[in-house]
């Protein structure tokens, strides 16, 4: 990945602009490409090509860039400008681990208290799934593995737990992009058939270590990806040939 960006097309200019929303739509912008890996961890930013891309001045492009910093996405140096933040493998560690305890748990609360529409929702989401795995629609199968999770917790209603994982789900989604292959989408689907089959029959215990092996299973790619890409990571310098870098199983 470059680590200097020349051009900001990517950037999704706002259609309207009002005032009172101007920093907030350019924050949008901004962090949209970040995560999206347009703009790839340790690249510089160009504020003068980012103003001239989104049509307007510099002010609410260093308060779009200072909340970014508060969410771990930008790191701001004086007299060195503003850089998109390496990922944290520790932070992910921390997200996943949260993730995993409260998802396979919440998978236990589900069983045999669902909506009667669940399982429909599910199927369709999994058919989609295959269908954007099928034509290598990275992007799109990524924002669907998201709604796959998402739909349990609507069902469940656990506003504070899904509110909880949202919270990181910025840096979460930049560490799951750089690990999406054809490979990682057909496994993906087959984890998450794994899960629905527990839903199905009614098996908390077969849902919830499913949902466990399918974190597990994100974490162990990230990790060896990590071992080979250091540079796009924070700590990556820092993370041992050890297979106990997160608590699997």
């Amino acid at each position: 990945m470059n680590n200097h960006t020349s051009s900001y097309a990517f950037l999704s200019r706002p259609s309207a602009l009002t005032r009172g929303n101007v920093t907030a739509e350019v924050t949008q912008a901004l962090r949209s490409a970040i995560v999206t890996l347009a703009m790839p961890p340790g690249s510089s930013i160009d504020k003068s090509l980012v103003c001239a891309e989104l049509g307007v001045s510099r002010f609410p492009v260093s308060e779009a860039l200072a909340r970014l910093q508060t969410e771990g996405l930008v790191d701001i140096a004086p007299q060195r400008g503003s850089t998109v933040s390496l990922v944290r493998l520790s932070d992910v560690r921390e997200y996943m681990l949260i993730r995993k305890g409260l998802e396979s748990e919440a998978l236990r609360v589900l069983i045999g208290s669902h909506d009667a529409g669940l399982l429909d929702e599910l199927r369709e989401n999994l058919a989609a799934q295959q269908a954007t795995a099928d034509r290598d629609d990275a992007e799109t199968f990524h924002q669907i593995d998201i709604e796959f999770h998402d739909i349990i917790y609507r069902s469940m209603r656990f506003t504070r737990i899904k509110t909880i994982i949202d919270s990181a789900r910025a840096n979460l989604d930049r560490a799951r992009r750089l690990i999406i292959t054809p490979r990682r989408l057909v496994l993906t689907i087959a984890e998450h058939q794994a899960i629905f089959n527990g839903i199905v029959h009614a098996d908390a215990v077969q849902a919830s270590r499913a949902m466990r092996a399918h974190i597990d299973a994100v974490m162990i790619e990230l990790f060896a990806f990590a071992r080979e890409h250091p540079d796009l990571f924070a700590d990556g310098q820092t993370l041992g040939a050890d297979s106990d870098s997160f608590p699997f199983g």
